[in-house]
């Protein structure tokens, strides 16, 4: 008797294990419910005046260019500037030989003397034979003479008062300056190089570089586009002074001057169909250098009512633009809209939506056809870190699972 009291033992354990199964299977949600409608990320519509971001490839140039060059032929004697330092205009460069441009000048100097002394002797003579000729004491053609020699004295006076001062400016010539304030480059030549010797030979090259120039160009549509736009009242223009520009450089950073449109062509290249528009960017610290190739954000005009969505809540196709709006009922349904540009990564849109709507812009793969969506704030700090609709979807499913696994433990045991 005592040997059957192990068994009845196990017998009575295993019929309370499997009917505590059998409750704890009465307490589970039944299978068949509906699952809670998974959360997606929206935004909700609001107009205003949104700029018009027009995004273009440009290269920078400098706002003026000198090549300073040697007037003067001589031997170079010293370069005075620091090889990429910023001169001044009027500043001196270089120094040439001038030893025979300042003999010039003293034969220049000699010359007018002498000229000077002739009209002298010329003049007295030419006022002594006056009164002569009134008393008819000397004929009048030896006056004339006197009067005509006179007059030739002034005129060689005059010839050599011109030739002293091209022999100074030549001379002056031997320091040469800079021409416009500006960075200079590297040097061309050398001192105990010959310079001036037939052509005017290339020493330096200065640069303006604050202001920069930047060129680029954009298509004839986008332009008849735009100009079409502001005659019908649609848009209007970015500001009285022009269009706002800003330089985006290589690695996505943004220039923090502002810069302004100057023009546009009035002519088309013929080989692209684009046309040429140029901006004016200040550079106090020298940031920008030329010949860089960097991106433009050009806002050429403002639309009203506008709406500003993030790139990733828009589908852009051959067929059209579209998004998924969000109803009341938590249905969500596809929208076209018309997209008119971007700005700080979001899509400006034109039409299509309403005010209040709400679009989606995360969670496009819970969706599922015919469910219905619960419709949480989205912002792109959350979705930098995470949605915050996925855990609240994803965390029910967990718990779910971890009973059904632990049940069947003890019925394979």
């Amino acid at each position: 008797m005592a040997a059957r009291v192990p068994h009845v033992s196990v017998v009575l354990l295993a019929t309370l294990l499997l009917a505590a199964c059998g409750k704890g299977g009465g307490q589970a949600a039944p299978q068949g419910a509906a699952p809670p409608p998974p959360e997606v990320g929206v935004v909700t519509v609001a107009t205003g005046e949104v700029g018009i971001v027009t995004e273009l490839p440009g290269r920078l140039e400098p706002s003026r260019v000198a090549e300073v060059r040697a007037r003067a032929a001589g031997i170079v004697q010293q370069r005075l500037f620091r090889e990429g330092s910023d001169v001044r205009a009027g500043q001196a460069l270089y120094r040439i030989d001038a030893s025979s441009l300042s003999a010039a000048t003293q034969s220049a100097q000699a010359a007018l003397a002498k000229a000077q002394a002739n009209f002298a002797q010329a003049s007295a003579l030419a006022n002594r034979y006056r009164p002569l000729v009134e008393a008819n004491a000397i004929s009048k053609q030896e006056y004339a003479n006197a009067i005509a020699a006179e007059k030739q004295a002034e005129a060689d006076v005059a010839a050599a008062r011109a030739a002293l001062r091209t022999s100074e400016i030549n001379l002056g010539y031997a320091s040469v300056t800079a021409p416009i304030s500006g960075r200079v480059g590297r040097a061309l030549v050398t001192e105990g190089a010959l310079v001036g010797q037939g052509e005017a030979t290339p020493l330096a090259v200065i640069q303006q570089i604050n202001p920069l120039y930047v060129n680029f160009t954009q298509p004839v549509s986008e332009v008849m586009n735009l100009r079409r736009a502001l005659e019908q009242g649609r848009l209007k223009r970015a500001g009285a002074d022009g269009a706002e520009v800003r330089i985006v450089l290589e690695d996505g950073t943004e220039h923090p001057q502002v810069g302004k449109l100057l023009f546009a062509d009035l002519s088309v290249d013929q080989a692209t169909g684009q046309v040429s528009l140029r901006a004016e960017v200040p550079n106090p610290r020298a940031m920008l250098l030329p010949g860089m190739y960097v991106r433009v954000r050009l806002e050429q005009a403002k639309a009203s009512n506008a709406m500003l969505l993030p790139q990733q809540a828009v589908t852009r196709s051959p067929q059209g633009d579209s998004v998924m709006v969000v109803g009341a009922n938590g249905q969500v349904a596809p929208r076209t809209i018309k997209v008119g540009g971007s700005q700080d990564g979001k899509w400006v849109v034109l039409g299509g939506l309403q005010p209040g709507e709400q679009v989606m812009v995360d969670g496009f793969q819970k969706l599922r056809p015919g469910a219905p969506v619960k419709p949480v704030p989205w912002t792109a700090t959350a979705a930098a870190a995470g949605s915050p609709a996925a855990p609240a979807a994803a965390a029910p499913a967990q718990p779910a699972s971890a009973p059904a696994s632990a049940a069947s433990q003890p019925a394979k045991s």
